[in-house]
């Protein structure tokens, strides 16, 4: 079998025409930690010295042409302050963008992204990670995809009032015993086919992943989700889900976290997530469980991951749901310990180079950089263009379709 550093003109050439366009990217909450939104104090065109997984110089290297920057806030705040929250983030992710027009592109649509492209620019578009980011409100999902927000995870690591987590307790009221998604969740995913903001099905629960596909008339995501057949963690996609894209259209964008790709890690996280609740801590609480779980390692050390737990996933993904529904979706600046070979956003030639080891033609390869994304955004921006015409904006209320949960 040919040897990956045998690969490196086949993955440059191959990146040079379909480059990474990656489903999520924590650098504007690690923005608001380090330096408070303040961009002059990290310089992204420069490089951060390691200070951040991401920076210009990294992204060049990694063949990164799109990212979907991840306007993330913590899925326990109450729900004004995480809309004003998620507005910082909108904010900080267009300035980033202001300051460095010459590296950075804004993106909305399929187009722009293209046209970012052929500028050498990273098209920068933007995802609401949580159901949280519209305290259940119509009008703030529209006014979130005005400002630019193209895809909303539907839930992080705590259930909202309309859709159930994969990480999160079920609540006692039965509000899902019947599917992960209210008749108001529901809504909030046919209002985003009339938008054109895609559905994204990372973190939710997989009773909400299937009640999503039900509804949805556009192809769903999964910014940065992996296998539960390879490693039998909540937040993974099980094979029935999987199954299912092919015929949605939609795309499992493969993460890289440790503790979601490697079966041991994952088996390491629940143990210390059994520890944590113990000591009162939530694991879903992601700053007091990082706390704790970084002490927990001193005494329990963490397995070791590596680029093949990766290289299993992604290899998984096509054979179940086919070479036209897989992505890549590295979770970087939101979690640590990669691979060494993934180890910042450098890192996804090594991969690349890997499944070329492994047989993948340049077609396959080219849907899994970016192709396959681009086309189910197409499909997604197609979708809306005929529901804007059948219908009005939702005005839907949680209060009037669910009762008041």
């Amino acid at each position: 079998m040919t040897s990956s550093a045998d690969h490196t003109d086949r993955i440059a050439a191959l990146l040079r025409e379909h480059p990474v366009w990656d489903g999520h990217n924590d650098l504007p909450w690690e923005a608001r930690d380090q330096v408070a939104y303040d961009w002059s104090r990290l310089d992204l065109e420069a490089g951060t010295d390691g200070r951040t997984h991401t920076d210009v110089p990294r992204l060049r290297a990694g063949g990164v042409g799109a990212q979907f920057w991840s306007v993330y806030v913590p899925s326990n705040l109450p729900g004004s302050a995480a809309v004003t929250a998620t507005l910082e983030q909108v904010d900080a992710v267009r300035r980033m963008v202001a300051r460095w027009p010459e590296h950075f592109r804004l993106a909305t649509s399929a187009d722009d992204v293209v046209a970012a492209w052929a500028e050498g620019r990273v098209a920068s578009l933007m995802g609401a990670e949580g159901g949280q980011s519209i305290d259940s409100s119509m009008g703030a999902l529209r006014m979130l995809y005005e400002l630019g927000v193209r895809y909303m995870t539907l839930t992080h690591n705590h259930h909202n009032p309309w859709a159930e987590s994969a990480t999160d307790e079920r609540p006692a009221d039965g509000r899902f015993d019947q599917g992960g998604l209210t008749p108001f969740g529901r809504e909030v995913v046919r209002e985003m086919n009339r938008l054109g903001m895609l559905v994204d099905l990372s973190h939710v629960s997989a009773g909400t992943m299937r009640a999503a596909l039900d509804v949805s008339e556009a192809p769903v995501i999964f910014s940065h989700s992996s296998a539960r057949a390879v490693a039998d963690v909540p937040r993974n996609v099980p094979d029935d889900v999987l199954a299912r894209l092919a015929e949605n259209g939609g795309v499992c964008m493969v993460t890289f976290v440790p503790s979601f790709v490697t079966p041991a890690i994952g088996e390491w996280r629940a143990q210390a997530g059994a520890a944590a609740r113990a000591a009162g801590i939530a694991p879903n609480d992601i700053a007091e469980f990082d706390r704790f779980s970084t002490a927990w390692a001193a005494t329990h050390p963490k397995p070791p991951t590596t680029l093949d737990d990766v290289v299993a996933h992604v290899e998984h993904v096509r054979e179940v749901a086919g070479a036209a529904h897989v992505g890549l979706g590295g979770d970087y600046d939101g979690a640590g310990g990669f691979a060494d070979e993934l180890r910042d956003v450098s890192g996804y030639p090594a991969l690349l180079a890997a499944l070329a080891d492994r047989g993948w033609s340049d077609a396959d390869l080219a849907g899994l950089t970016s192709g396959n994304v681009l086309r189910a955004l197409r499909a997604a921006e197609d979708v809306s263009a005929r529901l804007r015409a059948e219908r009005e904006p939702s005005v839907a209320r949680l209060e009037d379709l669910d009762g008041g949960v």
